[in-house]
């Protein structure tokens, strides 16, 4: 990554805090969605200071996209810290059933407690809340099987928190995306990017491009050889740069007089990470949080 500190906009990111504090002391339990393929830097630390202490489900989102490996030691990672944990995927729908679930299943004393006073029926309300493109609205759809809330692969579609009705007795509290005012790790702040999370424009594409080919030669090896037809002697003793100018040349992409367009690759590249093209990849691990 280029060791820029990024900076958002304080203005917004307090409107939006305002309205989860707001929609916090209005439900009874939280969903977190994070991203698969990067569980730990997709957690907004802020999140956990405002929901203190409220019963809380931890999504990991886009596990299609990851490393299935990878996704089953993070659940046991953050279930053996005490929280539930579930990977699903709210594009494909895969175990989006078993979401309602857990919530109820987390709640079942406060459940049996309402019951008591009388109160069987009540409404179980839960906040949905992540950072910008984790997919909440995705997942909302998929509970509510409706296109109420508007979906966009980009970051910052949600301005306003929304409820809606997604049956079995629950609500759902929609809510902005919000990403925390500066990353003390450059590692985190490029993990963002890479994902999409943060947008286009806060890292070059270069250096990210020249990241994730590090991380592949090193984590995944073979899925970046069979996709860019690169030979060991490619991937041996080649920085991110080198690497990058020969995948802009198994892919044909040249300016004048023969060198590497690593601009146009870096995009390309960048663009078959996310659509998991390359393959399923998670890019940290469990044990480094």
């Amino acid at each position: 990554m280029n060791g820029q500190e990024i900076q958002w906009f304080p203005g917004h990111m307090a409107r939006a805090e305002k309205q989860i504090a707001a929609g916090l002391k209005l439900c009874d339990a939280v969903l977190e969605l994070t991203d698969a393929r990067i569980p730990a830097s997709s957690r907004n630390p802020d999140l956990g200071r405002l929901a203190a202490g409220k019963p809380r489900v931890l999504l990991l989102n886009k596990s299609d996209l990851a490393d299935a490996a990878e996704t089953a030691r993070w659940l046991r990672f953050y279930r053996g810290r005490g929280l539930a944990a579930l990977a699903v995927d709210c594009q494909s729908g895969r175990n989006v059933r078993a979401v309602l679930p857990a919530v109820r299943d987390l709640l079942k004393e406060q459940i049996a407690r309402w019951k008591a006073r009388g109160m069987p029926g009540r409404r179980i309300r839960v906040m949905a809340a992540g950072i910008p493109n984790v997919g909440k609205s995705s997942l909302i759809n998929r509970l509510a099987r409706r296109s109420g809330a508007k979906v966009e692969d980009r970051p910052g579609v949600t301005r306003a928190p929304g409820w809606f009705s997604v049956g079995g007795g629950f609500e759902l509290l929609d809510t902005p995306g919000v990403l925390w005012p500066k990353f003390g790790s450059r590692a985190a702040g490029g993990r963002l990017a890479l994902t999409g999370a943060v947008r286009g424009e806060a890292f070059d594409a270069e250096a990210l491009a020249c990241a994730l080919l590090e991380l592949l030669r090193a984590e995944y090896p073979q899925l970046l050889k069979r996709r860019y037809r690169l030979e060991d002697a490619d991937l041996a003793g080649a920085a991110g740069a080198g690497l990058l100018e020969r995948v802009a040349k198994k892919r044909g992409m040249l300016v004048s007089g023969g060198g590497a367009d690593t601009e146009r690759a870096s995009r390309m590249l960048l663009e078959e990470f996310r659509g998991a093209k390359i393959g399923r990849i998670t890019l940290e691990r469990a044990e480094e949080p």
